[in-house]
């Protein structure tokens, strides 16, 4: 076994059976719906799928950043055993959760100055998120040490690319991310963005497609020129319970790079289906530049 732990929020969507078969220590988060909190739980899948069955009936999710006291809590007492910690963190750009782990580091450091706690703003979401996790794992699975680990970790967080289509503009117009005009324009007219996150780990608008299809395949599109060392890569999909439209994508991807290694499907938890809502449909990869 490895002398440190490799932990992550959550909403990294990465399988509960994978955290487990890898090591990966998860810090759940939590959602709120209808008056109830709810703990993110990427094992459940049937609690997903209700879950974006509600918001398509019309139920307002909202979410808020992990305190220091529940980082505290994940931390101390590994340090007090003895081991080590690199944990991942929500992107930066979307949550205060990172500086609220920053806070917690800084002071467990102090009071464990022979162990090395190490958090790395991932400035990832979601199944890139997830993807950004897997390469760390692989690392320490490698035999690399933490050091090694946590330097190839804050080295390539900005080769994990972002890009994803939403079938509704709604609630990125209660994010913030559009206009409430643009919202009705958009629906009105049949229009499906394609975004990406920037090297802050926010999101950013990028095209405006008309009709569902065409973004699917756009984001395959946004591949060339980007996908850096595509022979035995992996590429993750996400998708807010659209598990078809995660397959034609993946589809387009084996078609495109027959050389790949593997694609991983799974669904977009509800911290960040929150705010894409439901039918995303997210893809992630290694490349060159965001």
């Amino acid at each position: 076994m490895s002398g440190f732990v490799i932990g992550a929020d959550s909403c990294c969507d990465l399988p509960a059976e994978y955290a487990q078969r890898r090591d990966l220590m998860i810090l759940p988060y939590h959602y709120f719906m209808d008056g109830n909190e709810y703990v993110e739980n990427q094992a459940d899948t049937d609690a997903i799928k209700k879950f974006y069955d509600r918001l398509r009936e019309g139920s307002i999710s909202t979410t808020s950043m992990v305190n220091t006291e529940t980082f505290e809590n994940l931390f101390r007492p590994i340090l007090e055993s003895g081991k080590d910690i690199l944990h991942c963190v929500l992107s930066s750009g979307l949550s205060g959760s990172y500086g609220n782990a920053r806070l917690v580091a800084d002071k467990l450091s102090k009071e464990f100055p022979e162990r090395k706690l190490y958090v790395v703003d991932s400035l990832s979401a979601a199944r890139g998120f997830g993807l950004f996790v897997h390469m760390v794992l692989n690392q320490r699975d490698e035999g690399k040490t933490i050091d090694e680990t946590y330097d190839w970790a804050m080295n390539n967080a900005r080769n994990v690319i972002h890009w994803f289509a939403v079938d509704s503009l709604d609630h990125l117009r209660r994010g913030g991310r559009v206009s409430r005009a643009t919202a009705f324009l958009g629906t009105m007219m049949n229009i499906k963005p394609v975004l990406r996150f920037d090297d802050d780990g926010k999101i950013i608008p990028v095209e405006k497609v008309r009709g569902r299809k065409k973004s699917l395949i756009e984001l395959v599109d946004k591949m060339e020129g980007q996908f850096i060392n595509p022979d035995g890569a992996t590429v993750f999909i996400g998708h807010g319970d659209a598990l078809e439209d995660a397959q034609f994508v993946e589809k387009l991807v084996w078609e495109r790079y027959p050389m790949i290694k593997e694609t991983q499907i799974h669904f977009i938890g509800p911290i960040v289906g929150t705010h894409s809502g439901p039918s995303t449909i997210a893809l992630h990869y290694m490349g060159n530049v965001r």
